[in-house]
């Protein structure tokens, strides 16, 4: 089955006990025993609930993995995941990584003697000179958040494997209908499925999938021990967005791709990062191992005043800390996202105060252009 039909069709589609076309809520925080001898498959919530098991299969099918894991926010799935590493452990993560998975290596994964190399990852001389023997895995985002910076997979993925690491890679931004990194290689795959498998805007939450058991089992005792697992409603929510995951992203990413080549053409733009734009450095890599540019882009104006102006002037577009969402959602990194990373950091990674992220939303095309226009001026 092509993925359109698989996000319909993944064997949660029909209510097998009552043949509703939507899994049930089950909202129960405990089940009973009829045998204690023989406990049943659900007992306790935290540890396995029928609707969260319905999202965990679902998006293991459609990431093509083994196990797949649902938490209650995208930084609790990066951080259950990072927490299967010990003291001692040295993890390399690209450089220009979510402000979030930052802070959480730099201020708590730290503390607990888990050391953080970031490198450039679009360079793979890079990540393989920043190999040490206790190396244990590679962290990769790409496009990368928020300058859109690509990462060749393939290639980390071969360099990771020849040296027996894992390679976790956080697929947000393109999620499982444009690009599925366990099918090139990697081992984990992690979602903010606020996002745009959510894509509404109206849910909080993180997936895994993994590969192979013994990594299933490691996740597995983080996130029941942790216990930092998505609710039955929230579980739901996600399963719904994910029906129309396709139709939306598809909608998107053909309005950002226009909206990226007008604002191209715009005096007070000074540059646009956008895989989907000829002239995107690791365009061609990008579609060797994606199915589309998706709906996330970001844009340089000519003057940081500029960039403020254009902020507070938007009117249609939200101006918001998130992304993936039904509507058009425009962002400042340095004060949002990455406000986390020091000032410094950031101005070298070039995020800087006259950039601005947009997640582009389902509006009509001329009516965001004719607000972009009117903030821009």
């Amino acid at each position: 089955m092509k993925f359109g039909t698989k996000v319909i069709h993944n064997g949660y589609e029909i209510d097998k006990c009552t043949g509703a076309l939507s899994i049930p809520i089950y909202q129960a925080s405990t089940y009973h025993q009829q045998d204690i001898d023989n406990p049943p498959e659900f007992d306790y919530s935290r540890s396995g609930n029928p609707t969260r098991k319905a999202l965990e299969e679902t998006i293991a099918f459609l990431e093509c993995g083994d196990k797949g894991f649902a938490f209650s926010s995208g930084m609790a799935a990066i951080s259950s995941v990072l927490s299967i590493f010990s003291t001692g452990d040295h993890i390399v993560i690209c450089e220009d990584v979510y402000g979030g998975t930052y802070r959480v290596s730099n201020n708590i994964f730290n503390r607990y003697g888990i050391e953080i190399s970031f490198v450039n990852a679009g360079d793979l001389s890079e990540i393989e000179n920043s190999i040490k023997s206790s190396t244990k895995a590679i962290f990769l985002e790409t496009p990368s958040n928020p300058l859109m910076k690509i990462t060749d997979l393939k290639g980390a993925i071969k360099i990771a494997k020849n040296k027996g690491l894992l390679v976790i890679v956080d697929n947000t931004f393109m999620s499982p209908y444009l690009q599925r990194p366990l099918e090139l290689g990697a081992d984990i795959v992690i979602h903010s499925a606020t996002k745009f498998i959510g894509g509404h805007s109206d849910v909080v939450g993180g997936l895994v999938v993994v590969k192979g058991k013994e990594l299933a089992r490691k996740v597995y005792s983080v996130q029941n021990g942790f216990g930092a697992i998505l609710g039955p409603q929230d579980s739901w929510l996600l399963l719904r967005g994910l029906k129309t995951l396709k139709v939306r992203m598809d909608y998107q990413q053909n309005n950002a791709l226009i909206l990226a080549k007008w604002l191209l053409e715009q005096p007070k733009v000074s540059k646009v990062f956008y895989p989907g734009l000829e002239n995107h450095p690791g365009r061609e890599i990008h579609f060797s191992q994606a199915q589309g540019p998706g709906a996330v882009l970001s844009f340089k104006t000519t003057g940081n005043e500029t960039a403020r102006s254009f902020m507070n002037n938007i009117r249609l577009a939200a101006v918001a800390v998130s992304l993936g969402g039904v509507e058009t959602i425009v962002s400042y990194p340095v004060k949002m996202s990455h406000a986390s990373i020091p000032r410094q950091e950031r101005e070298r990674l070039g995020i800087s105060d006259n950039l601005i992220r947009v997640s582009v939303g389902l509006e009509e095309i001329e009516d965001l252009i004719a607000d972009f226009e009117q903030a821009l001026k």
